[in-house]
């Protein structure tokens, strides 16, 4: 294993001013249409989304279908992105499941070059407060890569165990998928200054003003994956306090598509996946679970997104 030199502050620096700078992207994994590894198309996807110059890059995540990857699957969609971000933005690492095999995919991580690792919810079972910060604890001890939190699901951290969570050393940060703004408050308190949130809400764009009145002005977005001529519209706007734009793209863009993602279980990727093929990109079809929109969904994916494309002067 190649030995691996991380300045955890530095990264956390590189993060922070991506966050303040850019949205944080979320890339696909393409998919051959019998649903292997199209490692040529994905690298050519990726390409195009670091060059529209994003905050961070987080490959091989929920919407990059983690859950779908083998271990070398895995290693080759992590590769592609180092190489391909060449060190202009950082690569955050999606890990998950248990603690063990969390590590087994944080050393691949390590060796494929990654900057940090996104610690997803772990695997079905609910879990105390004293696991929750164990799970992490467990993972730390064994990669030198910094790690960021993310809770959902099943994850939800007090602000109690926010603080021993943070007192790892190598925990930066933490992504929320639960948009609970009372809790939220409470964590951004209790954390130490300079700790990273980053609001991970499906379609976070539109809780983006909720979240910033609690601290959490930096976000995800799953638009950027197949639209990021949208994603950065509406950012450039949001950051700008130019409130009418910001108004016009979450009535006439992104309510419409969060109305389209919330009809089926698992739109939140497989419909991103659809609008990313629907613009020419080589992500292919989503692996099961997950399924591909129907035809009558794709055609209204199809009105909805021409929409959004207009209103930032780009097309289909």
């Amino acid at each position: 294993m190649t030995t691996v030199n991380v300045d955890t502050d530095a990264v956390t620096r590189r993060l922070e001013e991506g966050m303040a700078n850019g949205v944080l992207s979320f890339p696909l994994t393409s998919f051959h249409a019998d649903g292997s590894l199209d490692p040529d198309g994905f690298r050519a996807y990726v390409a195009a989304q670091i060059a529209t110059a994003p905050g961070a890059v987080f490959p091989a995540c929920g919407t990059g279908e983690f859950f779908s990857l083998d271990e070398d699957e895995y290693r080759q969609v992590l590769t592609i992105t180092v190489e391909e971000a060449r060190g202009r933005v950082p690569v955050v690492a999606g890990i998950g499941y248990g603690w063990a095999q969390a590590a087994r995919f944080a050393r691949i991580a390590e060796e494929a070059g990654a900057d940090a690792l996104l610690v997803l919810p772990h695997y079905l079972v609910a879990a105390p407060q004293d696991g929750l910060v164990a799970q992490l604890e467990q993972i730390a001890a064994r990669t030198r890569l910094p790690l960021i939190a993310y809770q959902r699901g099943q994850v939800a951290f007090t602000a109690a165990s926010l603080k021993r969570v943070a007192a790892i050393g190598t925990v930066i940060g933490l992504k929320d998928g639960h948009s609970d703004l009372d809790r939220l408050q409470r964590l951004t308190l209790a954390a130490p200054e300079g700790f990273l949130f980053f609001n991970g809400a499906s379609t976070a764009e539109i809780q983006a003003r909720a979240y910033a009145t609690v601290g959490i002005p930096a976000y995800s977005s799953a638009v950027h994956a197949f639209a990021p001529e949208i994603a950065n519209a509406f950012f450039t706007a949001f950051q700008g306090g130019d409130h009418g734009t910001v108004d016009k793209l979450l009535r006439d863009f992104y309510v419409p598509l969060v109305e389209l993602r919330d009809r089926v279980p698992g739109y939140a990727v497989s419909l991103v996946k659809a609008a990313a093929r629907l613009r020419g990109r080589p992500v292919g079809p989503v692996r099961a679970p997950l399924t591909d929109p129907s035809d009558a969904d794709l055609a209204d994916l199809r009105q909805v997104l021409t929409a959004g494309l207009d209103l930032v002067g780009a097309a289909l």
